[in-house]
Order: C-alpha cells, then sequence, then structure tokens
C-alpha cells in the first residue's frame, strides 16, 4: 500500500504547515505539499501528505476523508501516478501549426 495521500477541496488559505499539523495526530508526517499554480503561484486547492508507514496512511483517510478544514470538507484519497498527458510541459516536436492540425477533425 502507498503512503502518499491525495488531499483535496482544500481552502485557498490552507497552509502546509495547517496541512502537516492536521495530519500529525494520525502519524508521522513525512512530507505535505499544496500545490500552486505556476504562472500565479496561487494555491489550486489540493496537495499531498505522504505518511511514515501505509497502516498510518489508511489511518489519516479514515480519520481526515470528510472532516473539515479551513471551513472546507477535505477529500482525502490514496494518490494515484499522474496519468500521462498529451502534449505536456515536455520538450516540443514539431510546429503549433502541427499540433492544432492533430485536432482538426474533433
Amino acid at each position: 500500500m502507498n503512503t502518499k495521500l491525495f488531499v483535496g477541496n482544500l481552502s485557498f488559505n490552507t497552509t502546509e504547515n495547517d496541512l502537516q499539523d492536521s495530519f500529525a495526530a494520525h502519524g508521522t508526517v513525512v512530507e505535505a505539499t499544496l500545490m500552486t499554480d505556476r504562472n500565479t503561484g496561487r494555491p489550486r486547492g489540493f496537495g499531498f501528505v505522504t505518511m511514515s508507514t501505509p497502516e498510518e496512511a489508511q489511518k489519516a483517510i479514515d480519520a481526515m476523508n470528510g472532516s473539515s478544514l479551513d471551513g472546507r470538507n477535505l477529500t482525502v484519497n490514496l494518490a494515484r501516478p499522474r496519468e500521462e498527458r498529451p502534449f505536456s510541459q515536455g520538450p516540443r516536436r514539431g510546429s503549433r501549426r502541427e499540433h492544432r492540425g492533430s485536432f482538426g477533425r474533433y
């Protein structure tokens, strides 16, 4: 079982310290990270918490999923690997016109 948790529906006022403190009651928090917009630096309303053991991760899910933090009911579950997305931020191949042409039929 994984130890990394997805935490959704976070308030834009929640800090990484708030997140860490909330989950620390359920085990050892290895890392707490809030995701932010690359361009603006503003919070995106979700983050990740890594617990030290799978048992602590499950305990945190059971306790924190649906609980309130900064006035928002959290969604907490095991983090899943990021799915591959076409034309992500990786190196570009081809021109913008070629990429547009790929979607012209849709």
